[in-house]
C-alpha cells in the first residue's frame, strides 16, 4: 500500500535505519537521528542506483510523488535524473533562498532590538522556507510568493502574512543591491493580503481619567504597592509596558530630571530620553525605597533578577473595573495609555512631532529618519511632559472634588 501523510509524520527513529516504501521505487528512508528522506531506487543502463529526491518535511509527500514523476519521466527518455540533478547543481552559482535571506538577516540585525531580530527569522523560517528555502533565488516566481502568502492567510493570520511578504520583499532588494538576482518576485504584491478591519488597543477616554486615577490611588488596598506605582509611571510617562518592567536604576538621573532608557531596550535600537516631571520623580522616590538595593527598579516577586510580569499591569488594570465587563467603565490596558496622552496633547496644542519623538515611534519618512536623534525637541518634551504630569494631578483632584 501507497505510503500516507501521516504515516511519514509519524515514523519514528529506530536502533537501525528503515524504509517505508511508497510505490515505483520510491520509499522514505528513516535514520537513527530521526532524519527522513525521499528516495527512489531505479536501474540506468543496467545499473542499480538510487536518486535522493529530498529531506521531510522540506519536501512533502506530494512534492516527493512530483518529483518521481519527473523522474520517471526522464528515464523513459533515455536520461539518468541523477545526472540532470548534479547539472542543474553545476549551473547554477547563484545561493538558495534561506542563504540570502539569512544574509539579509545579518545585515540587518545589528539595527533591531534581539527579541525583535529572533521574532523575524523566526517568521521567515516557519513560513518561507519550507516552500522556498532550498531553491536558487533567482528561480523563485511570484506564482510561488504568493502561494506563500496564501497559506499563511488561509490561517487568518493576515499580519503575519503581511509581515512575511514584506520579509520576502526586503530579502530580494538585499540581493537586487549585491548584485545578487536582477528582479524582486514580491516586488508588485502590495494589496495581496485581504485587509482586516484595523482594531486598536483599547485606550482611556478623556472623560474616565480622573475615576481611573482615583482607583490607582486606592489600588495599594487590593494588590501590591509596587504594582501600583508601576502603573502610576507608566501613566506619567506613557512609555511602553516592556520599557518600563525592564527599567534599571541605573538609567535614571534624578538631578537631571532624565531617564535614558539604552538603544538595546527599544523596539527600534535608538537610545531614548524621557525627561522626568516631579510627579514622576516623587513615583520614583518611593520606589527606590522598596526596591534601590535592586539592579531592576520593578523585578518580579519570585525572581529579583528577573522582570515583572508582562500580565501584572494588565490584571491590576482590569481587578479596578477597566475589564469593559464593568457598567459605566471602558476597557483599558497599560499600552492604551500612550494612545490616551497622545490623543490629549494633540488636542492641547503640542508639537505633533514632539509628541511622537517622546511616543519613540519609528520615523517613517526616509528623509527625516536620517536626521532623527533621540534628544530631538528635548525643550519642548521636558515642558510638555510637565504639562502631562500637571494635568493629571488636577484631573485626580477634580475626583476628589466632585465626589467629596
Amino acid at each position: 500500500m501507497p505510503i500516507t501523510a501521516i504515516q511519514v509524520k509519524e515514523a519514528k527513529p529506530s536502533d537501525k535505519d528503515y524504509k517505508i516504501s511508497d510505490s515505483d521505487g520510491m520509499y522514505l528512508l528513516v535514520k537513527t537521528n530521526g532524519r527522513k528522506y525521499w528516495r527512489l531506487d531505479y536501474r540506468f543502463a543496467g545499473k542499480r542506483k538510487t536518486f535522493a529526491i529530498g529531506v521531510f518535511p522540506l519536501v512533502s509527500l506530494k512534492s516527493a510523488r512530483e518529483s518521481r514523476h519527473e523522474a520517471k519521466k526522464l528515464l523513459a527518455e533515455g536520461v539518468d535524473p541523477s545526472q540532470v540533478k548534479k547539472e542543474r547543481r553545476r549551473q547554477s552559482t547563484v545561493p538558495t533562498f534561506e542563504e540570502i535571506a539569512v544574509k539579509w538577516w545579518h545585515h540587518e540585525r545589528d539595527k533591531w532590538a534581539d527579541s525583535h531580530a529572533d521574532r523575524v527569522m523566526k517568521r521567515l523560517a516557519d513560513n518561507s522556507f519550507k516552500a522556498l528555502g532550498r531553491l536558487p533565488a533567482d528561480q523563485v516566481t511570484p506564482l510561488q510568493v504568493i502561494d506563500v502568502i496564501k497559506k499563511i492567510e488561509a490561517r487568518d493570520a493576515l499580519d503575519v502574512a503581511n509581515r512575511v511578504k514584506q520579509c520576502i520583499k526586503a530579502v530580494y532588494r538585499y540581493a537586487i543591491q549585491h548584485g545578487i538576482v536582477t528582479t524582486n518576485p514580491a516586488g508588485d504584491l502590495d494589496g495581496i493580503v485581504k485587509a482586516r478591519k484595523a482594531t486598536h488597543r483599547p485606550s482611556l477616554p478623556k472623560k474616565e481619567l480622573p475615576e481611573f486615577l482615583n482607583c490607582l490611588e486606592g489600588y495599594s488596598k487590593r494588590g501590591r504597592i509596587l504594582t501600583q506605582l508601576s502603573i502610576e509611571l507608566l501613566v506619567l510617562t506613557f512609555v511602553r509596558s516592556e520599557e518600563i518592567r525592564g527599567a534599571r536604576w541605573e538609567e535614571f538621573d534624578l538631578e537631571a530630571n532624565l531617564w535614558r532608557i539604552p538603544a538595546e531596550r527599544m523596539k527600534m535600537k535608538v537610545e531614548h530620553l524621557v525627561p522626568l516631571s516631579q510627579q514622576s520623580i516623587d513615583v520614583i522616590q518611593r520606589i527606590r525605597v522598596i526596591t534601590g538595593r535592586y539592579e531592576l527598579v520593578f523585578p518580579s516577586e519570585v525572581n529579583r533578577t528577573k522582570t515583572m510580569s508582562d500580565n501584572t499591569m494588565r490584571q491590576a488594570v482590569f481587578r479596578m473595573g477597566f475589564d469593559g465587563k464593568t457598567l459605566g467603565k471602558s476597557k483599558a490596558v497599560p499600552h492604551g495609555f500612550r494612545a490616551t496622552a497622545s490623543s490629549i496633547l494633540n488636542e492641547e496644542g503640542f508639537n505633533p512631532d514632539a509628541i511622537e519623538r517622546q511616543l519613540a515611534h519609528e520615523e517613517r519618512n526616509g528623509v527625516r529618519a536620517a536626521y532623527t536623534h533621540h534628544a530631538r525637541y528635548i525643550d519642548e518634551r521636558t515642558k510638555m511632559m510637565q504639562w502631562w504630569g500637571d494635568f493629571l494631578d488636577a484631573q485626580a483632584s477634580s475626583y476628589c472634588a466632585e465626589h467629596s
